[in-house]
């Protein structure tokens, strides 16, 4: 979701999806997300403008011109004008959980975080309030300007609002830009 009505969300909302977020299943039960609002307007700048420059950086690296033009041509976030705005970070050493199961796997924390994403996501969704993850950033420098502990990892920019308009396909489908594909090219039994 790209594109956001005006309409601010409520903060009991916005404390609702916090409330599921954090009753997400964590590995260890270690509950490793760390959520930080952006609610500065100097940040959302800068954010914005980051997002922007790798954005350009991102569609030179194209080799196909019209490839490169179709991406230019795609809104790829809403962080200027997403009513609500949320980094997402994995505490890579937290206190709780004790470190069970990540002693092999410690990439468990980072996938604990996306199922409290996706808990939020789909709490969001239930009070008709849109969803767009930002991923053409640079993680380091994401977390470098929202001075955050140096253990933590960004896992995801979010962008929160009511939706300008509703569609049940994807926009990057609508746009032409890439079609869902048959879960039977996904599924496979051994």
């Amino acid at each position: 979701m790209r594109h956001f009505a005006a309409t601010p969300i409520a903060e009991q909302d916005m404390q609702a999806l916090f409330a599921a977020a954090a009753l997400a299943p964590s590995v260890g039960n270690a509950q490793p997300w760390r959520f930080v609002r952006l609610r500065t307007p100097a940040v959302r700048a800068a954010l914005a403008a980051h997002v922007d420059a790798e954005n350009a950086r991102v569609a030179e690296a194209f080799a196909d011109t019209a490839r490169q033009e179709a991406y230019r041509a795609l809104k790829l976030h809403g962080v200027r004008e997403a009513p609500g705005l949320l980094a997402v970070f994995c505490d890579e050493q937290p206190a709780a959980g004790h470190g069970l199961g990540i002693a092999t796997m410690p990439e468990m924390l980072r996938y604990s975080c996306v199922t409290a994403i996706h808990t939020l996501w789909l709490a969001a969704r239930v009070r008709g309030i849109g969803l767009g993850w930002v991923s053409i950033l640079d993680p380091a420098a994401v977390a470098a300007l929202l001075d955050v502990p140096r253990d933590w990892t960004l896992i995801a920019l979010l962008c929160l609002g009511y939706p300008e308009a509703l569609s049940v396909t994807p926009e990057l489908e609508r746009r032409g830009w890439q079609a869902r594909e048959p879960l039977a090219d996904r599924l496979f039994e051994r």
